[in-house]
C-alpha cells in the first residue's frame, strides 16, 4: 500500500486546498494584440490625429525657407523632387532630416490607396534618415544631444517597419527576396539577407511585428534601444533540418531585428544620379548580435527579447500541459504530431549552439516548463549568461513517482548527447547545470548519484535475476533502480525541493489524487502482471506499490533516506534555494517554517555548497528576484571555476569504478 500518514480531517482538507492554489503553476502568460501598433513618432508627428500627420516645426521651417510649404499635401513625388534639388545644391543635415520626415508622412497618407508608392516613400525615408545619421559630411555638426538626432533614429526605425509591413503583404519579405524601390535620388534594389549562424532561411515560416503586441503575465520586459525593427520570427519544420531540431517545440518563435544598409559605392544615398544602387535588408538574431559595424562605428541594434517569448507562450495548448502531466501522464508519452518523438522530454527555446553550456530546467508537481518562463526571461537578459549558456527544458508526467521520471530523464539526456555530439567532442556538454523546482529537484538530483543496490532493496528482498518479467519490463526495472551518476553534470540547483518529503503528501491528498490521476494503462497492466507472477517477492512496503507522485512524496517513503545516503560524485556541486514564507503570512497556519508546501528542513541539503532563504511561497520561489539572482550568481561562479582550474578528468573513471 502507498505510504499513508494521517486520516482525513478538516486540517488536511485545508492543506489540499492550499496545495491546489500553490501547485497550479503559472498561467496567463502571453501577448495581447494592440488596437494600434506602438510607434515612437505618434506624438511627434500627430499620427493619431483625425486630420492626419503633420510635420515638425523644424521641417516646416526648412519647407518655408525653400518655398515648398504649399506643396505639402499635394503630389508627394513632386515635393520630394524639389527637396532633393535643394539638397543637391547645398547638402545639410536639416534638409536631409526634413526629406526623411516628409517622405514618412506622405507614406502614411497614401499607403491605404497606393501601397506601391507608400513602399517607395518609406524606403526613401529610411535611406535619408540613414544619411542624416552616418554621412561623414555631417559628422562635425551632428549632435547626439539634439532631439532631431533621436528623431532621425525614430524615423529610420518607423519607416523601415512601415516598408517591411508592406513587403510582408506582398510576400516579398523573406531571406533571398529582392524588391526595387524608387526615390528622388534614384533606384535601389533591396535584398533581404540573414546574418549570423543561429537560424537558416528555411527555418522561418513567417514574421510578426513586436510593436503589434502588448505583453501580459511576464513581469519584466527586456529590450534594447538602437536602430532596426524588432520582429517575431516563427519557426517551421522542414526537410534537411539539423538533428537538434527534434528538440524545438512546434510553433517556436524567436527574436530577430531587421536593419537596412546601403551597399557602399563611394556616393551618398542622397546623391542624385541615374545608377541603380544596392541595399541589404539584414536580419540579425539579437541573442547572438547586439551591435553591428556601420560607417566605421559600432551601432546598437533595437531589440526585444521578451515579446517573442510571450508570443510563443500564447499558444493555448501550453496552458494544459501541467494538468495533463499530472492527471493524464500517458498523454505526454504519446507521439508528437510533427515528428516521431514523445511529447515529454527535452525542449530548447533557442537554437542549439555547440560551445555553450546547457542549463536544464526541470519543473515540479502539477507544473510544466511554463513555470520557468519568468526565470528564463530574466536570466537570458544577462549578456554573459546569454553568451556562455543555452537553456533547455525538461517536460515529464508529474502524475507518476519521481524516480520513474528520473529514469526517463537519464535516457533522454543520454539520447540528446548521442544526437548532438555523437563523437563526444564538445566539452561544453560535460559542464551541464541542472535546476529543479519542487519535485523536479528530486528528478535532477537522481541524475547525479549512484544507486548501488540500495534502491532495489526498497523494491524486493530477492535478487533481480529471480524476478519473472518480460524483457521490456525487466529493462525498465533495471533503468529505474540501478543507475550511475551522469558524468556530464557538474552542478545541481534545487529550489523548494522536498529532500525529506512533504507533509502535503498525506492520507487525504493521496486518497483524492489516487482517484483522479489516470496512470498509463501499459504501466498498470505490467505492474499487475509483475505482482501476479512474482507472488511473495515484493513486500507491502515495496516502492512498486507507490503508484502516484503524491504518494512518492510522503515523508515516510523509504526512498528519502536512501537518497540521503547515496554515494555522490566529487565533481558535482549542489546548491539549494529555500522558500521561507514571512511569519505574518496565512501559510504559516498550515505548515510552520517553509514555503507553504515544503518545510525548511526538508528543502535543505547537508552537503550543499550554498543555501539561500527566499521570502516566497512554493509556486513563486523559482521566479522570485532573489532566486533568479542566486541562479545567476551560481552560473557566473561556474564560469569562473572553469576559467580558473582544469576540468575534473576523473569523472568518467569514478563512474566506471561505481559499476
Amino acid at each position: 500500500m502507498p505510504y499513508r500518514t494521517a486520516p482525513i480531517d478538516i486540517r488536511h482538507a485545508r492543506l489540499l486546498l492550499a496545495m491546489v492554489v500553490l501547485l497550479a503553476g503559472c498561467s496567463g502568460k502571453g501577448v495581447k494584440l494592440r488596437s494600434v501598433p506602438r510607434n515612437p513618432l505618434t506624438d511627434q508627428l500627430n499620427l493619431a490625429s483625425y486630420w492626419g500627420p503633420t510635420s515638425s516645426e523644424r521641417t516646416q521651417q526648412v519647407l518655408r525657407v525653400w518655398n515648398l510649404e504649399d506643396d505639402m499635401g499635394g503630389d508627394p513625388r513632386r515635393l520630394l523632387e524639389k527637396l532633393q534639388a535643394a539638397i543637391s545644391i547645398q547638402p545639410t543635415a536639416e534638409k536631409v532630416y526634413a526629406f526623411s520626415e516628409v517622405a514618412y508622412i506622405e507614406a502614411k497618407r497614401v499607403e491605404g490607396d497606393d501601397p506601391k508608392l507608400a513602399l517607395d516613400l518609406y524606403g526613401a525615408s529610411v535611406l535619408y534618415a540613414y544619411n542624416y545619421l552616418f554621412d561623414d559630411r555631417f559628422a562635425r555638426l551632428r549632435n547626439p544631444y539634439d532631439p532631431q538626432f533621436r528623431g532621425a533614429c525614430d524615423l529610420y526605425n518607423s519607416a523601415l517597419e512601415g516598408a517591411i509591413r508592406l513587403a510582408c503583404r506582398e510576400k516579398q519579405f523573406a531571406p533571398g527576396k529582392t524588391r526595387t524601390i524608387e526615390t528622388a535620388a534614384g533606384s535601389w534594389d533591396v535584398t533581404v539577407v540573414l546574418r549570423g549562424n543561429a537560424w537558416r532561411a528555411e527555418d522561418i515560416d513567417y514574421f510578426e511585428f513586436v510593436s503589434d503586441y502588448e505583453i501580459k503575465g511576464l513581469k519584466n520586459h527586456y529590450r534594447s534601444h538602437g536602430l532596426g525593427v524588432p520582429l517575431i520570427a516563427v519557426r517551421r519544420s522542414h526537410p534537411g533540418e539539423p538533428a537538434a531540431a527534434r528538440y524545438y517545440p512546434p510553433g517556436l518563435s524567436f527574436p530577430v531585428t531587421a536593419f537596412l544598409r546601403p551597399v557602399p559605392d563611394g556616393t551618398s544615398c542622397t546623391d542624385h544620379d541615374h545608377r541603380r544602387r544596392q541595399c541589404l535588408l539584414e536580419i540579425y538574431d539579437p541573442l547572438e548580435t547586439t551591435d553591428i559595424p556601420v560607417a566605421n562605428r559600432l551601432v546598437s541594434l533595437e531589440s526585444d527579447l521578451t515579446t517573442p517569448l510571450a508570443y510563443f507562450l500564447s499558444r493555448p495548448e501550453l496552458e494544459s500541459l501541467a494538468t495533463v502531466g499530472l492527471l493524464q501522464p500517458e498523454m505526454l508519452q504519446k507521439m508528437r504530431p510533427d515528428r516521431p518523438a514523445p511529447i515529454m522530454g527535452l525542449y530548447m527555446a533557442q537554437p542549439y549552439e555547440s560551445g555553450k553550456i546547457p542549463v536544464v530546467l526541470v519543473h515540479g508537481l502539477w507544473s510544466s516548463p511554463m513555470t520557468w518562463m519568468e526565470t528564463f526571461n530574466d536570466l537570458r537578459s544577462t549578456p554573459e549568461i546569454r553568451d556562455h549558456y543555452q537553456f533547455w527544458f525538461y517536460l515529464y508526467p508529474t502524475g507518476q513517482p519521481f524516480w520513474i521520471s528520473a529514469a526517463q530523464m537519464r535516457r533522454d539526456l543520454a539520447e540528446a548527447r548521442r544526437v548532438l555530439d555523437p563523437g563526444r567532442a564538445q566539452p561544453a556538454l560535460d559542464q551541464m547545470v541542472l535546476v529543479g523546482h519542487s519535485m523536479g529537484g528530486l528528478v535532477a538530483k537522481l541524475q547525479t548519484i549512484s544507486s548501488r543496490n540500495d534502491y532495489w532493496n526498497l523494491v524486493s528482498h530477492v535478487a533481480p535475476g529471480q524476478i519473472v518479467a518480460e524483457p521490456d519490463v525487466r529493462q525498465r526495472l533495471d533503468e529505474t533502480f540501478f543507475f550511475l551518476p551522469n558524468p556530464s553534470i557538474r552542478r545541481v540547483v534545487t529550489i523548494g525541493t522536498p529532500h525529506r518529503g512533504s507533509r502535503f503528501s498525506n492520507w487525504t491528498t493521496q486518497w483524492l489524487v489516487d482517484r483522479v490521476i489516470e496512470l498509463p494503462q501499459r504501466l498498470v497492466n505490467s505492474q499487475e502482471r509483475l505482482f501476479r507472477e512474482n507472488e511473495g517477492r515484493f513486500g507491502d512496503g515495496s516502492l512498486l506499490h507507490v503508484s502516484t507522485s503524491v504518494d512518492s512524496l510522503s515523508p515516510d517513503c523509504p526512498i528519502f533516506p536512501a537518497m540521503a545516503a547515496s554515494a555522490r560524485p566529487p565533481w558535482v556541486k549542489y546548491h539549494t534555494i529555500i522558500g521561507d514564507v514571512p511569519p505574518e503570512s496565512w501559510f504559516t497556519s498550515l505548515i510552520a517554517g517553509g514555503d507553504g508546501v515544503v518545510s525548511r528542513e526538508s528543502a535543505r541539503l547537508q552537503d550543499a555548497t550554498s543555501e539561500l532563504l527566499v521570502p516566497a511561497n512554493h509556486s513563486e520561489v523559482q521566479s522570485h528576484p532573489a532566486s533568479v539572482l542566486e541562479i545567476r550568481r551560481i552560473l557566473l561562479e561556474h564560469l569562473a571555476d572553469l576559467r580558473s582550474g582544469p576540468l575534473l578528468d576523473d569523472r568518467v573513471r569514478h563512474a566506471n569504478r561505481a559499476k
